[in-house]
């Protein structure tokens, strides 16, 4: 069972959680629509994907006592607008393609970043590390603020980037044999509490570069953003076959970081 660190500043129930989407939209998938794309065969092309309903929350919905989690009181920083990378390798929403185009690569990092429309939006990058289920091998697979480093010292968060906001650098020589997926997700920290949303947020894109030459191999930019969404599937790593392949996702779920880690299979206090 995993204390996941929140930046939240409020207790969160199970009933909450599993509670939050009302609104019917063109684009963003369910839990369980999520879980089929993670089981998705990799050689077969993303299907489109219906939209789904779910209930609001009730105003006489209980709270359980505040977790044990260490609670950041501080409020992050508002940040200035980035300046893009040059994306050279662009595929669009759903394309799936090799990686290493037969390189002998080993080590990447995924680089990400955006732009805010709402200055309130304060949006973290995580990643889940998962088996052939669609869940993670473990409660520690999964990387972010609070989680720096996999157990198997493979795959590595940071937000001291020079030209994006944050990444995940991975080395796939060290990787644990049962991961099959690694998934590249944006959260929105206190997106309920503060009626944030992802219509709010705008350039967002990820880019897989080459750790040795530093070369873009592959990039995705989103341009579908919604208002029901706080976190966003952006794209995932994931092995055909024995060659690593990069799936470009940007659909999205009404939860936050810890339903992310109940939707991935982490136990959380």
């Amino acid at each position: 069972m995993n204390n996941i660190i929140m930046k939240s500043t409020v207790p969160f129930s199970r009933d909450t959680i599993n509670s939050i989407n009302s609104k019917r939209v063109m684009e963003p998938i369910s839990s369980k629509d999520v879980f089929t794309l993670n089981n998705t065969s990799a050689n077969t092309m993303a299907e489109a994907i219906q939209p789904a309903t779910a209930t609001q929350p009730t105003a006489n919905s209980q709270q359980a006592a505040p977790h044990q989690a260490n609670v950041s009181q501080t409020p992050s920083p508002v940040r200035q607008d980035q300046i893009i990378p040059q994306l050279s390798n662009q595929v669009k929403k759903g394309q799936r393609v090799n990686l290493f185009n037969g390189n002998d690569t080993t080590q990447v990092s995924a680089c990400l970043g955006w732009n805010l429309i709402n200055p309130a939006c304060d949006v973290d990058v995580s990643a889940f590390m998962l088996g052939t289920t669609g869940k993670v091998i473990g409660d520690d697979w999964f990387v972010f603020y609070g989680q720096t480093e996999s157990p198997d010292h493979s795959t590595v968060f940071s937000d001291n980037c020079d030209n994006d906001r944050e990444s995940i650098s991975i080395d796939l020589t060290k990787l644990h044999a049962d991961v099959a997926k690694i998934v590249f997700v944006l959260t929105i920290n206190e997106a309920v509490e503060n009626h944030l949303n992802f219509s709010m947020i705008k350039d967002a894109y990820v880019r897989i570069l080459d750790n040795v030459t530093g070369n873009e191999l592959v990039s995705f930019m989103m341009d579908e953003y919604y208002d029901n969404v706080n976190s966003m599937m952006i794209g995932e790593l994931y092995l055909h076959n024995g060659t690593w392949k990069f799936n470009a996702i940007g659909n999205g779920v009404a939860k936050d970081l810890r339903g992310l880690c109940e939707l991935y299979g982490v136990q959380v206090l």
